[in-house]
């Protein structure tokens, strides 16, 4: 198995810190969306400290939304116009907290739920028709 150690360059002097001894965030957090790029997709700006905040793509957790940005038919591609409409809706005070926050897979993403007034977005698009709980749809067969 490969190991690739991750580092991350502090203020440009040159301060190296493996990324291991990076503390995993614990908890909820307060977030104001920034945008919602597609059904399970919200770029929000996340208070993690004093006067400190950070914008950050946050995937909802366990559910999967058609993709907007590379959709494999017409269908899916309408559908997810009308998955990120919903969220939008949804997201529309432009506050949320988030919920049981995970790193993702992709760097400077995380996977989290995201509530509204104790609403689960995640539920709601699943509820809506608008995303499949858990592992990947299909949204091109009728």
């Amino acid at each position: 198995m490969k190991v690739v150690t991750q580092l991350i360059i502090v203020f440009g002097f040159g301060l190296v810190i493996p990324s291991s001894l990076a503390a995993d965030f614990v908890g909820s957090a307060r977030g104001t969306v920034d945008r919602v790029i597609d059904g399970d997709t919200v770029k929000m700006r996340v208070a993690i400290w004093l006067d400190q905040e950070v914008l950050i793509s946050v995937r909802v957790a366990n559910i999967d939304a058609p993709e907007l940005f590379r959709p494999k038919c017409d269908a899916e591609r309408q559908l997810a116009r009308r998955a990120k409409a919903f969220a939008e809706t949804f997201l529309t005070d432009g506050e949320a907290d988030l919920r049981d926050i995970e790193r993702g897979k992709y760097a400077g993403r995380v996977v989290a739920r995201i509530e509204v007034g104790g609403l689960d977005l995640g539920n709601a698009m699943v509820d809506a028709g608008f995303a499949f709980a858990g592992k990947k749809g299909d949204w091109c067969s009728g």
